[in-house]
């Protein structure tokens, strides 16, 4: 089947493009809704232009569409960023949020699209520790500013990371809008990025990692 993907360039939305593919689906292209408001619950925000740059190293087309993130226009959003895309179905990282994954399922059936969730349902300690498997390197880039520090702000997660964010309680998928991260290199990346730029930014309830230049760099052949 032909798939569009949502696509946030956080881990759950590139797990689950590498998914589907394994499903023996084509994901051709991708669709990143660029939401004006922070902690949208639906649309990422931090750094969302790092996917233009992510959709090259995927070899996919990324088409986008601005937001306003008022709950009562996400729907419309979203349905105007999934019209005439010439595929089958829409393939998105959901893994809990049940408000999520009806608008999905909803604006899909209106347009006449199949809708697939490879990642709903699990535990997402264990989609995490599936992806580390993998050699996914992942960078935090936003973090509540309840329970969390700046040093949190970039940081990769690894096995140390994971333990603390089962310690802290956090919902490491990071469905609650606040915590956000960015796929720096995983298998179905042909380069991987470096980030060369950033600042760290104190918001009114989050830290905010902005990253402000990045580049390409070759995968180091073992």
């Amino acid at each position: 089947m032909k798939l569009v993907a949502l696509f946030s360039g956080g881990k759950d939305s590139v797990f689950a493009i590498q998914k589907a593919q394994e499903m023996g689906h084509s994901v051709e292209k991708l669709a990143t809704a660029i939401s004006q408001k922070p902690e949208s619950y639906i649309f990422y925000t931090p750094n969302v232009g790092l996917a233009f740059m992510q959709s090259r190293l995927l070899g996919m087309q990324l088409i986008s569409k601005g937001s306003t993130g008022m709950d009562e226009l996400e729907s419309k959003d979203l349905k105007v960023l999934l019209t005439n895309l010439e595929v089958e179905g829409v393939v998105c990282g959901a893994v809990a949020n049940k408000h999520q994954k009806k608008m999905i399922v909803d604006v899909c059936k209106e347009l006449g699209l199949k809708a697939l969730f490879p990642l709903w349902g699990k535990k997402p300690f264990d989609i995490l520790k599936e992806m580390l498997e993998q050699k996914y390197e992942i960078m935090v880039t936003a973090a509540p500013k309840k329970g969390f520090t700046k040093t949190w702000l970039g940081k990769m997660i690894d096995k140390k990371a994971i333990a603390s964010l089962k310690k802290k309680g956090i919902d490491i998928s990071g469905e609650s809008g606040k915590l956000e991260t960015l796929v720096l290199d995983c298998p179905i990346f042909s380069r991987k990025l470096e980030i060369t730029k950033t600042e760290k930014i104190l918001e009114k309830n989050r830290l905010v990692y902005k990253i402000i230049d990045a580049k390409f760099v070759d995968k180091q052949i073992l």
